[in-house]
């Protein structure tokens, strides 16, 4: 029996790990839709590449810095119990390098490609992997602390603060430091509109997450023994939610809706393993709500450009949904309790101060040496040509 369970088990969070790495052609397109025509290619190659860097990153660094585990050892220990340990590396590194992925969307359009990789293996390699350890492997004593200070630990089940907020507010100061695209703001007030240049692709990308999400979610229990169909059922309501609150709120704009039950996963990340399904769909349209108020205020009125709305969706959705799982995960609002308002609290603000000074230190150490943004030129003609050297659609491009 010991065989078959360690079998399943390693099954189980590989299987995981596939849907989490799909997600990633989920942010891919969820990109290259929201982008301009001429810097579609460069999304599509940025989340593959920084997908790649991060998996050396994390294998050879991160994941031993969060875990204390070293890969350094033979393989036939490697393959120990069906080789559970290394599938669940892969179904983590998945999660770390979902980083990258939302801190793409914020910088896009004008970042450099070279910078933004190097920048990728400093965040998955160390940045990430402390505040990972903190929350999920009671590294230095943190949990402990909490636990003593308000009678719970700090509860985060699939990652709305470890993986999503601290994504978002990683980003914010990198698209600060970069500055708004050329024209973006014009000198007389008015801002420059740059809509979707496909809804069909960033709706793509949008139900891939989506579906993928449930893998993100629901394997988080890591053994078959854990697994839960509350995870699944809170996930599916939070997703609803949020989309509905988008469409109310974002009036039919498509892209509102289809980031809408984005904002409402991202936010039941940290309690779908504790709440009732009425807590989630509630918790998934109040992020539909925030997501939507909020990308239209740091656009038009603080003149943020995010250009994917990164900070909005997974900075502060995470944000609500750390909270959140203090509220809904109580007993007196129909939860499995065990969570502290306090706790989460704590938790939460934590992870978002890591992640503002860590995204100053990171980016503002690079702008400051090697820059940052693209030139005006390269930026006019797009990163495409101007990087890869190809468009998107080639066979109706003058030639060059």
């Amino acid at each position: 029996m010991d065989a078959l369970k360690q079998g399943s088990d390693a099954l189980f969070i590989l299987l995981g790990g596939i849907m989490v790495l799909a997600m990633h052609a989920g942010f891919a397109f969820l990109e290259l839709g929201t982008v301009r025509k001429k810097n579609q290619v460069n999304a599509l190659v940025k989340i593959l590449v920084d997908f790649s860097v991060s998996t050396v990153v994390y294998f050879i660094v991160g994941y031993g810095v969060a875990y204390g585990t070293s890969f350094f050892v033979g393989a036939e220990q490697l393959a120990a119990k069906n080789g559970y340990e290394l599938v669940k590396f892969f179904f983590l590194l998945t999660f770390a390098a979902a980083i990258p992925a939302i801190i793409s969307g914020g910088i896009a359009e004008r970042a450099r490609f070279y910078p933004q990789l190097l920048a990728t293996a400093v965040i998955v390699g160390l940045v990430y992997p402390l505040f990972e350890g903190v929350v999920w492997n009671q590294r230095f004593g943190v949990q402990a602390w909490i636990k003593d200070f308000t009678g719970a630990e700090f509860h985060d089940f699939a990652g709305s603060i470890v993986v999503h907020a601290v994504g978002g507010w990683l980003a914010l100061p990198a698209v600060i430091l970069l500055g708004a695209r050329s024209n973006r703001y014009r000198k007389d007030g008015g801002i420059s509109a740059h809509p979707p240049s496909s809804i069909p692709f960033l709706a793509l990308g949008a139900w891939i997450l989506t579906v993928g999400w449930f893998g993100f979610n629901v394997m988080s229990a890591q053994t078959i023994d854990k697994i839960s169909g509350l995870v699944a059922v809170n996930s599916l309501m939070a997703m609803v939610g949020g989309t509905l609150a988008a469409l109310a709120l974002g009036k039919n704009d498509p892209g509102f809706v289809h980031n809408g039950p984005l904002a409402g996963l991202v936010a039941v990340c940290a309690g779908s393993d504790l709440m009732h399904p009425l807590g989630a769909l509630v918790t998934g349209a109040v992020a539909g709500a925030v997501f939507v108020l909020m990308f239209t205020l740091t656009q038009n009125r603080w003149k943020i450009d995010d250009v994917l709305g990164v900070w909005p969706l997974h900075g502060l959705c995470g944000a609500w949904g750390g909270i959140a799982c203090g509220i809904f995960g109580s007993k007196a609002l129909g939860g499995l309790g065990g969570v502290s308002l306090g706790a989460q609290l704590i938790g939460t603000a934590m992870g978002i101060v890591w992640a503002l000074l860590a995204g100053c230190a990171v980016y503002g150490l690079i702008k400051a040496t090697i820059g940052l943004r693209m030139s005006q030129e390269e930026e006019y003609e797009g990163a495409d040509l101007s990087i890869h050297r190809i468009g998107s659609t080639p066979d109706r491009e003058v030639n060059w």
